[in-house]
């Protein structure tokens, strides 16, 4: 039987070649991602381990909180503490480290690095081993800095020149004192590092005298657990916590790893849609060989084989198959995996050097995944033809389908899809996302089985309603969809691997498109405000930010919003302290219960608030201030919040003098003008050009989230674009194979008169249908997906309403017919170019 396989196996390249090829995509796309982020992990965790290899222990200030305090606090690492660690016996040498973000400004004047990663640190002395100089020489004052090179080459900066820089106050315009080189994570990932000398960083950072870590190195002969051990014993108990280099460089690497996995894991999504798509191609490809076999079978079946044995050999044959798709997979995976890594480079995205990591769990991955999926597609055609009688097989009884299993498969389906429906239309009705995600995801899987069982019976009517299109085309027409309905379980399963990207594209399309709509409209109807100040890296902004604001030309009002913990019923809540005599201008919340009033001892509350407390207005609370200090509240009103305002408001009066060092999360302000380019110039130039704020209106707030679901977006369109491709093989495949399968009817057509040009047009609009039929059910299953997923959002997120994106929905149409013709062209032209006689001759 082996031999007999491997004959067939040779006998059919042609027609197994599709397969092949849908396979080893889908390998490919795993391999290759394995491939990617493990050479990429393997490149940041070698990259951060240098970063380890100047400290041998690491001193740091542990947190602590005490009685009655709501934040907590980390006690100082002071010089004494420095003095006392280079001290200690097994000390070689101890180096004080000050951190801090740092906005450095291109010669444009915008910010480098993209804020959360634009840090800044201390140079230490006149030759920090951690950071060799390329260039130039040690910084003094605040007038000299240092760059990384990296910042240095994109910016094109030199040793000499004046740039603009933004630490937590006004801009500096410092020297680059010099350039030095770091295997910083921060730099590699595309951000910035600048260097001040050790005094200028504490004042800038706000540490006088301080320092955020103390990194001590060992004396030659003492290992790091015991240079640890006498910090210990030296140190004082309960303020520090010392951690050896080794220690740090797992914990990174353990970091680096998990930040990777979420990456793998949506990858490696995707790579299984692609291999879940390529299952109906290879199912197909062995239904149809089973089939024009069936006589061969038989034949088999009477001389002896067993029904194990038919199954065993079409098995084989499927892991032949899968084997070299695997083999060829793996290779082309290799390839896609350095080709990701140069094309991150490409992009502007900085890569620590390093080699292509393939690891034996890579190519076990692999091979394993490609010959498993080959054989459970090929498992079910094998184990239908070995239960055809030899008599029947031998006088083709047994093509047609019985009644009996007709109304037992559409039953079956019929059951998948109303359980699918029923269970996602139960998850749109719960109120807590988290606990939904889980019902949602079971309904859309078993929504899709039941899709694809149904899909024979549904091809009929589906494919009918094109008929009367069709017939413009004459006999080609008309044939065209008499061959789309002759095998409707060939079609359906050559039309679900269509509409199942198109299904993902669509679901995610139309969310994505609801979610857009929504923010834009919450940004229109709860912000009056012409403007929102904020930090690039999401950091606090100084109190002087609103009083150079307030004191603008054209400013009509101005709010900061104060964030600051407190203890209310025994339980933690956060305050926001704005303006309140502005922020009634500045916002525009539906007031559902009282009057929208902030000042003295009166605040605003949300409804979700109020709910959790129980409040309405004129209820009195306690609120325990960060400070310890108490005071009772009075709730004026209660409001319709939303995901960029809610919470308690009160008046900054109330809550400032309670705060140790008041800091703004952002600003609000209200021009005479409106929003302009000029109004936003003038307020540039009021905060000094700063790198590190942003000032946003309410269509670049908009914007901003746009860009994101659009990146988000382009992406997912190029990870689905593996499924699509998968699926146009499949078309291929079918109609390939159909082709051959139908020799003497197509020698036939052609000698009763049905010219070349017609037989061409016949494959091309079978090809056609069979698509928009799968494009049809995809972007349809899509939608309601898109609905359901909006349904369960809108619950916390209140302006959220579905909008379907009907052009794009006309594009992803276009796009199934754009398959169907594509696919359809080199079938066409093989059928074409069948001679009728060899083909009337055929069997």
């Amino acid at each position: 039987m082996f031999r007999t396989a491997l004959r067939n196996v040779l006998a059919h390249k042609a027609r197994l070649l599709m397969t092949v090829l849908a396979v080893m995509l889908g390998v490919a796309f795993v391999s290759g991602t394995l491939v990617f982020t493990n050479t990429i992990s393997n490149a940041f965790q070698k990259s951060s381990a240098k970063g380890f290899d100047h400290v041998d222990v690491a001193v740091r200030a542990k947190f602590q909180q005490s009685k009655g305090d709501q934040v907590g606090r980390r006690p100082e690492l002071t010089q004494s503490l420095l003095d006392e660690s280079a001290r200690v016996p097994g000390a070689g040498s101890a180096i004080g480290v000050v951190q801090g973000f740092t906005a450095i400004a291109d010669k444009d004047g915008k910010l480098i690095g993209g804020g959360f990663q634009s840090q800044g640190g201390n140079y230490w002395g006149s030759d920090d081993p951690r950071y060799p100089l390329k260039s130039g020489t040690a910084p003094h004052g605040e007038g000299q800095v240092l760059i990384d090179s990296e910042t240095a080459r994109r910016a094109g900066y030199k040793v000499g020149d004046t740039i603009r820089v933004s630490v937590d106050g006004p801009v500096l315009t410092p020297t680059v004192s010099g350039v030095f080189t770091t295997d910083d994570g921060n730099v590699a990932a595309g951000g910035s590092l600048a260097l001040f000398d050790t005094a200028t960083a504490q004042k800038l950072f706000g540490k006088p005298g301080t320092y955020d870590e103390i990194d001590v190195r060992a004396k030659a002969g003492t290992s790091q657990t015991a240079l640890k051990a006498q910090l210990d014993r030296v140190l004082p108990k309960g303020k520090t916590e010392t951690t050896t280099a080794k220690q740090l460089a797992d914990d990174q690497a353990r970091m680096i790893s998990d930040s990777m996995s979420g990456l793998r894991q949506g990858l490696l999504v995707f790579a299984g849609i692609a291999l879940f798509v390529g299952t109906f191609i290879i199912a197909n490809t062995f239904t149809m060989l089973v089939a024009q076999r069936t006589k061969e079978l038989a034949l088999l079946r009477a001389v002896g084989a067993s029904r194990r044995q038919v199954t065993r050999s079409v098995l084989i044959e499927a892991f032949l198959v899968g084997t070299v798709a695997a083999v060829t997979g793996l290779v082309a995976g290799i390839g896609i995996g350095a080709g990701l890594k140069s094309l991150l480079g490409s992009m502007g995205a900085t890569v620590p050097d390093g080699p292509l990591v393939v690891t034996p769990g890579t190519v076990v991955a692999a091979l394993a995944v490609g010959v498993l999926v080959t054989m459970l597609a090929a498992w079910l055609p094998g184990r239908r033809a070995a239960k055809i009688p030899p008599v029947a097989a031998m006088s083709s009884l047994h093509a047609q389908a019985t009644t009996k299993s007709l109304v037992l498969r559409n039953t079956i389906g019929a059951l998948f899809a109303a359980a699918g429906v029923a269970t996602v239309l139960v998850a749109t009705t719960m109120d807590d996302i988290d606990s939904a995600q889980a019902p949602m995801g079971i309904g859309a899987v078993l929504l899709i089985i039941g899709v694809f069982i149904l899909t024979p019976l549904l091809s009929r009517p589906l494919i009918a309603a094109a008929a009367p299109v069709l017939r413009a085309f004459g006999v080609s027409g008309k044939l065209a969809r008499q061959n789309s309905v002759r095998n409707p379980r060939r079609t359906a399963a050559t039309a679900s691997a269509l509409m199942i990207g198109l299904t993902l594209i669509t679901g995610m399309t139309v969310m994505a498109g609801s979610l857009q709509h929504a923010i834009d409209k919450m940004a229109s109807s709860a912000i009056r405000a012409d403007y929102v100040v904020s930090m690039a890296n999401g950091n606090f902004l100084s109190p002087d930010v609103d009083s150079k604001l307030r004191a603008t030309k054209g400013v009509t009002a101005t709010s900061p919003l104060r964030n600051a913990p407190s203890r209310i019923d025994g339980r933690t809540e956060f305050l926001t302290g704005v303006n309140g005599e502005a922020i009634g201008k500045l916002t525009d919340l539906r007031v559902d219960d009282g009057s929208f009033t902030v000042g003295g001892t009166k605040v605003v509350v949300d409804a979700k608030t109020a709910k959790s407390h129980d409040w309405k207005a004129g209820s009195v609370f306690t609120a325990a201030f960060e400070d310890g200090r108490k005071q009772r509240l009075t709730v004026a009103g209660v409001y319709e919040g939303n995901e960029m305002i809610r919470g308690i408001m009160l008046d900054n009066a109330t809550l400032t003098p309670h705060q140790p060092r008041p800091n703004d999360m952002q600003v609000m302000v209200k021009t005479s003008d409106g929003a302009s380019d000029a109004v936003k110039d003038r307020l540039v130039e009021a905060l000094g050009s700063n790198p590190a704020i942003k000032i946003q209106d309410k269509k670049d707030i908009s914007n901003g989230i746009a860009q994101i679901f659009t990146v988000m977006l382009n992406l997912l369109y190029g990870l689905l674009a593996m499924a699509v491709i998968v699926a146009v093989l499949g078309v291929i495949n079918t109609l390939a194979m159909s082709v051959f399968e139908r020799s003497q009817e197509i020698g036939m057509l052609r000698a009763i008169g049905l010219d070349r040009k017609g037989i061409k047009r016949m494959v091309r609009l079978e090809s056609l249908v069979i698509s928009l039929f799968g494009g049809v059910l995809g972007i349809g299953l899509g939608v309601f997906f898109g609905w359901a997923a909006g349904e369960l959002l809108g619950s916390s997120l209140s302006t959220y309403e579905l909008v379907l994106p009907w052009s794009r929905l006309v594009v992803f149409l276009l796009l199934a017919a754009a398959v169907g013709v594509l696919a359809a062209l080199w079938p066409a032209r093989r059928a074409a170019r069948l001679n009728m006689l060899q083909a009337i001759k055929s069997e």
